[in-house]
C-alpha cells in the first residue's frame, strides 16, 4: 500500500484542491492497476515523510501474525494507523442480509444453533486458532435503539427536509444518542463518539475525522429549529401513540452553571432545587402530555418567578378547548388561573394558602398504586366556581409530624439557650437584641414558631431582660394539627373525588421527568459560558429525553419496565468487535461482528422489532 495525492477540482466552486488516497497496486490482465482501497480526504494530518510508515504500520495491522514484532511508530502515526485499518475492516462489505429477530428471546433449533445464525449463509474458511486475535470494541446497544427511535420519531428526515447537510445531521445524532448512551457535555460526547462508540458505523460517519466543534455547531443548529423540531416531534408522537389531548402538564426546573458564565444572561443565583444555590442557575419549563411526552420547552433565567412563565408555555399550543392544565403550587398563582379560566382551560392544582381542614365522617377511601390508602373529602367552594378537594396520607402524616416536632424541638432548644444565658453574667440581655434573637429562631423554624407564645421579662427600665417564658398553643388549620392533609383546587366540577386525585397523580410523571433529564440524561451541570450554547445543551437533553420515553413506551407494552438507567446497563452490554485470523494459506481474515443479545437485550430488541444484530458482518480478507 501507498499514498497518493492528486490533484481535483471542486464541482461547485471549480477550485483546484489536493486530495490523499490509499491506494494498492493490483495485477489485472497482466497489467498492474492502482486501486484505491481508502480516501484519507482533503485535510490528510500526515506528513509525506512519514508516509511510508504509516503504510508499513497500516498493513502490519492487517496481517498481524506476519511480523513477530511491532513496527515503532510516534503517537500521531501510530493512531492514525489503527483508525484507518479500522476503517478498512468497518467499510468491507456486508456479508449476509439483514436479519429479523426470532419469535421468542430463547429461539433455538435443535441442534442448538440459534435460529437467526441459521439463517445467514454458511462461509467455512481454513484459519490458525492460535492466531486470534480480537480488537476495536465498541458499544452498539443503545446507539441501536437510540438510532431506532430517532427514525421512528422521524427526526433524522425532518432534519434533512430543514437543509441540514449530512455532516451536520450526524453532529446532531452524535449528540443525541450519545446524551442518550453516555451523559455529560459536548467535549465528553465527542470523545466517546471517537473512542468508545460504534455509532459511526450504524450510520456510515467517521467521528475520529469531526471536530469537537462540528457538535457544538450542531446544538447551535438545533436552537435555530427548535420550535419547528418541538412542533414536527410531538405531532408524530401523537401519530404514533395514539395521545389525546386532554391533559397538559406544567412545571419547572433548574440546574447549575460550573462557573461564573458571566457572558449568559439567563444565569442568575436563585434557589437552587439540587441545594446549589452559590452558583449561577438557568430554568426548563417543560409542557408535557399525560403520557410523557414534552410538547414544548423553553429555558428562563436562573432567579424566573415560576407563576410568570405559565402564559409564555402555553400561549400558541393550540391545546383543544377546555384541556385540562395541571401545576404544582409554585406556578398555580391567582393570576395564572384567571387566565386559564378566561382562555377556556381547566386547571387541577394544589391550593397555596389557606387553613387546613378534614372532616373523616364526610371522606371516602381509596388505595393508591402501591397499596396505601388515601381518604378523601370534597366540597364546593363558596362561590360554587370551584371543586376542593381535602387528602390526607396516612405516609405524609407521619413525615409531616416528624417535621413538625423536629423544628418545635429546634425552637424551643433555642429559646431555652437564650433563657440559659440570662443567668450568665456576660451574656446579651438587652431587650432589642434579644428580640432579634428570637426573630432568628423563628426563621429557622419553618413555621413552628407560629404555635409558640413568648414572652420576655424585663427590669423596671424595661431594656434589661430578666426571664423568658414561653407558652406552646397549637394554631388549628396547620400542619401540626392536620398532618397529612393537602388540598386540590378545581373548575372541573363534574368530576368525583377519585378521578380528581388520580388525574392530578399525573404531575408526579412530570417530577420522575425531570429526575431522568438531571440523573440519567446528563442536564446538570451546564459547563457553557454562552447563552446559545448553554441553551442548546438543554434542549439536546430535552430531544434525548423524547426519544428515551418513545422507547420506554412501546417497551412497556412488551411488560419491559424500569428506568431508563436500567435498560441503559442491559443495551451497553452488546459491542462490535473485530475477530481477525490467520488463514492457511498465509492471508488474515477479519470478520467484524456485533456480540450475541443476551435473553434481556433480545427481549428489548425483540419489543421495539428491531435487528438483534446491528452493522450486520463485515468481512475483510487481506
Amino acid at each position: 500500500m501507498y499514498i497518493r495525492r492528486t490533484q481535483t477540482n471542486s464541482t461547485a466552486t471549480n477550485e483546484a484542491y489536493f486530495t490523499h488516497r490509499l491506494v494498492r497496486g493490483e495485477r489485472v490482465g497482466g497489467k498492474v492497476r492502482q486501486i484505491t482501497v481508502l480516501n484519507l480526504g482533503r485535510h490528510f494530518p500526515i506528513k509525506q515523510e512519514d508516509w511510508p510508515l504509516l503504510c508499513s504500520r497500516i498493513e502490519q495491522l492487517l496481517h498481524p501474525q506476519d511480523n513477530l514484532l511491532d513496527i515503532c511508530c510516534p503517537a500521531a502515526i501510530e493512531q492514525a494507523a489503527q483508525r484507518y485499518a479500522g476503517q478498512l475492516i468497518v467499510r468491507a462489505p456486508q456479508t449476509e442480509p439483514s436479519v429479523e429477530p426470532p419469535a421468542e428471546p430463547s429461539c433455538m433449533l435443535e441442534s442448538g444453533v440459534p435460529a437467526i445464525a441459521a439463517q445467514m449463509p454458511s462461509d467455512y474458511q481454513e484459519v490458525d486458532i492460535n492466531s486470534l486475535q480480537l480488537t476495536q470494541p465498541r458499544s452498539v446497544g443503545v446507539e441501536h435503539a437510540g438510532l431506532h427511535a430517532l427514525n421512528r420519531l422521524g427526526l433524522i428526515e425532518k432534519l434533512a427536509e430543514l437543509g441540514l447537510n449530512g455532516a451536520m445531521r450526524a453532529a446532531i445524532i452524535g449528540n443525541i444518542v450519545g446524551r442518550m448512551a453516555k451523559p455529560a457535555s459536548e467535549l465528553s460526547t465527542w470523545h466517546w463518539l471517537q473512542t468508545q462508540s460504534a455509532l459511526g458505523e450504524l450510520i456510515d460517519t467517521d467521528y475520529a475525522t469531526m471536530s469537537h466543534m462540528s457538535l457544538y455547531r450542531a446544538s447551535d443548529a438545533l436552537m435555530r429549529h427548535r420550535g419547528t423540531l418541538e412542533e414536527h416531534l410531538f405531532g408524530t408522537i401523537e401519530t404514533l401513540f395514539g395521545l389525546e389531548q386532554t391533559v397538559t402538564l406544567y412545571d419547572l426546573t433548574n440546574t447549575y452553571f460550573e462557573g461564573a458564565a458571566e457572558a449568559n444572561s439567563k444565569a442568575r443565583h436563585g434557589r437552587s432545587k439540587e441545594k446549589r444555590s452559590d452558583c449561577p442557575l438557568v430554568t426548563l419549563g417543560m409542557v408535557l402530555d399525560g403520557s410523557g411526552f414534552v410538547r414544548r420547552s423553553k429555558t428562563f433565567a436562573g432567579n424566573v418567578s415560576e407563576g410568570a412563565t405559565l402564559e409564555v408555555m402555553l400561549t400558541g399550543l393550540n391545546a383543544p378547548a377546555g384541556a385540562m392544565v395541571i401545576m404544582d403550587a409554585g406556578v398555580a398563582t391567582e393570576a395564572n388561573l384567571l387566565w386559564l379560566a378566561k382562555h377556556g382551560y381547566r386547571y387541577l392544582v394544589v391550593r397555596r394558602a389557606g387553613a387546613r381542614q378534614f372532616d373523616e365522617a364526610q371522606a371516602i377511601t381509596i388505595e393508591t398504586a402501591g397499596g396505601e390508602p388515601i381518604r378523601l373529602q370534597k366540597e364546593m367552594s363558596e362561590d360554587g366556581k370551584e371543586v376542593r378537594l381535602y387528602c390526607h396520607s396516612a405516609g405524609r402524616e407521619a413525615k409531616e409530624s416528624a417535621m413538625v416536632a423536629r423544628f418545635a424541638q429546634g425552637f424551643e432548644a433555642g429559646l431555652q439557650k437564650i433563657a440559659d444565658g440570662l443567668h450568665k453574667p456576660r451574656a446579651e440581655k438587652r431587650h432589642d437584641k434579644l428580640l432579634e434573637r428570637i426573630g432568628r429562631l423563628k426563621e429557622k423554624s419553618r413555621g413552628a414558631s407560629q404555635h409558640y407564645t413568648v414572652n420576655l421579662v424585663t427590669d423596671e427600665s424595661g431594656k434589661t431582660v430578666t426571664a423568658l417564658t414561653w407558652l406552646k398553643a397549637e394554631v388549628g388549620g396547620t400542619m401540626a394539627t392536620h398532618p397529612g392533609v393537602y388540598c386540590l383546587r378545581s373548575n372541573e366540577l363534574s368530576w368525583d373525588a377519585e378521578k380528581l386525585w388520580r388525574t392530578y397523580t399525573m404531575l408526579t410523571d412530570l417530577e420522575s421527568v425531570f429526575r431522568s433529564l438531571k440523573s440519567e440524561l446528563g442536564l446538570r451541570p451546564v459547563f457553557h459560558s454562552k447563552e446559545g450554547r448553554s441553551d442548546g445543551h438543554l434542549f439536546i437533553t430535552v430531544l434525548a429525553y423524547q426519544c428515551v420515553q418513545a422507547v420506554r413506551v412501546d417497551l412497556k407494552k412488551a411488560g419491559i419496565n424500569g428506568s431508563w438507567a436500567q435498560l441503559r446497563e442491559t443495551l451497553a452490554v452488546q459491542r462490535r468487535v473485530t475477530t481477525s485470523l490467520r488463514r492457511k494459506d498465509g492471508r488474515t481474515i477479519h470478520v467484524r461482528k456485533s456480540t450475541w443479545a443476551e435473553p434481556d437485550l433480545m427481549a428489548i430488541y425483540q419489543a421495539l422489532a428491531i435487528n438483534p444484530a446491528p452493522g450486520g458482518i463485515k468481512k475483510l480478507i487481506s
